[in-house]
């Protein structure tokens, strides 16, 4: 539900939390990210917005002032992170990594979590299954090889008049020489193809079959602590931000502060942004995710707005997160469901650049519209209206799914 405030109450403060997804970047990636973009959207669409270091923010946050609608607004933006636990779940071997995708494809499979995820967006599920495909196309390509190394040092030796058994194990050396530097070429070489990054991200999710890891579940207590300190400060809006897989870490980051229930009148709001909440609530295990959905989607505590794009393929667009996961309560309150339409909010030269660049579009939300719509991540952010008063009136996608697909519904 999208709670409607007075308009000329007139925002000037905003506190503002971004939880990024499974990313082990430090926060100045998004810092700059901001800064750039935000220049540019203030360009096409005709305010001024400017930023600075931020002493409340520590080290991970910056501020930003910004004149719209003939009003100023400051705004103090945290990056909330956690990229110390991906970091920490990414540090494998080559082979812990081919062990990693056999688990975590059967648990996908056995669960039978995947075929339930290809009735809702195929395009994630394709994203999910690359890394699988790379990865053994890696391989073969390192057997493949090892093998003509294999058969050629042990025709060389014969020809030489080698024995044919000690010839056998001798010509192992080589190949397994080749095959090593053909997998550790891929790996050191993967900022180009993804492959070992995307599976450590839904191998992190599947290694606990949907549950959080102690490490997170206590980061996601972290961050509730510090958005609830936020709440007892001088703030017009207090926003939490969650993208991709951080928008199921800011769901629950939420859900919990809505069980504390502070005693704040601070509006408080949630903003998803190409989510993949599925992926971890589907799995069987996942009991705290849905019992956090389900929470959240009933609260009249908090402001949600969840935003995806079709033109997104690495995320479940206009998908209902709690409606699809089987866990939507009687009288939901939220979210409001709407596409940030990259194809209309982008124009036809920059959209025909683009499109074939998945990742890139993934971050598309965090980034300027030369045809900006209704989605403008800078108004959001740095606007003089609440994101209650934003999309008050926003009606949700006609085209969105909120019919329950998931086998496990139990929720903690």
């Amino acid at each position: 539900m999208v709670h409607q405030q007075s308009q000329d109450q007139g925002l000037r403060r905003r506190r503002v939390f971004y939880i990024p997804g499974y990313d082990p970047f430090p926060p100045r990636r998004y810092r700059e990210l901001y800064r750039r973009e935000s220049a540019q959207q203030a360009a096409i669409s005709g305010y001024e917005i400017s930023q600075k270091a931020s002493g409340s923010a520590g080290k991970y946050g910056w501020q930003v002032s910004s004149t719209q609608d003939g009003q100023q607004v400051e705004a103090v933006i945290e990056v909330l992170l956690w990229s110390d636990i991906v970091r920490a779940s990414m540090g494998r071997s080559i082979a812990a990594t081919y062990l990693q995708l056999v688990q975590t494809a059967w648990r996908y499979i056995g669960s039978a979590a995947l075929f339930r995820l290809m009735r809702l967006r195929l395009g994630p599920v394709i994203a999910a299954l690359y890394p699988v495909v790379a990865l053994l196309t890696q391989l073969l390509l390192g057997l493949l090889a090892a093998t003509a190394v294999y058969g050629a040092t042990f025709w060389a030796g014969e020809a030489l008049g080698l024995g044919r058994h000690p010839l056998a194990l001798l010509a192992l050396l080589p190949a397994g020489a080749v095959l090593g530097v053909i997998l550790r070429w891929f790996r050191a070489h993967d900022n180009r193809f993804y492959a070992y990054y995307l599976l450590h991200d839904y191998a992190f999710t599947a290694r606990w079959n949907g549950a959080y890891p102690a490490t997170l579940d206590s980061r996601i207590q972290q961050f509730a602590d510090r958005i609830a300190h936020a709440l007892h400060e001088d703030w017009d809006e207090v926003l939490v931000i969650g993208h991709s897989s951080g928008a199921h870490v800011a769901i629950s980051v939420l859900a919990e502060l809505d069980r504390r229930a502070p005693a704040s009148d601070t509006p408080l709001a949630l903003l998803t942004l190409g989510h993949v909440v599925p992926m971890v609530s589907f799995l069987p295990k996942a009991e705290r995710l849905r019992g956090d959905l389900h929470r959240l989607a009933a609260s009249h505590r908090v402001t949600w707005v969840d935003v995806t794009a079709m033109g997104d393929g690495c995320c479940f667009a206009l998908c209902d997160p709690a409606g699809v996961s089987g866990v939507a309560p009687a009288r939901q309150t939220g979210p409001l469901i709407f596409s940030a339409a990259f194809r209309q909010s982008l124009s036809e030269a920059r959209w025909k650049a683009e499109r074939r660049r998945f990742f890139r579009l993934h971050f598309q939300y965090l980034c300027a519209f030369d045809r900006v719509q209704d989605y403008d991540y800078f108004r959001i952010t740095a606007g003089p209206l609440t994101l209650a008063q934003r999309y008050a009136t926003r009606a949700p996608s006609p085209s969105r799914l909120a019919t329950p697909v998931n086998r496990f519904r139990s929720m903690s």
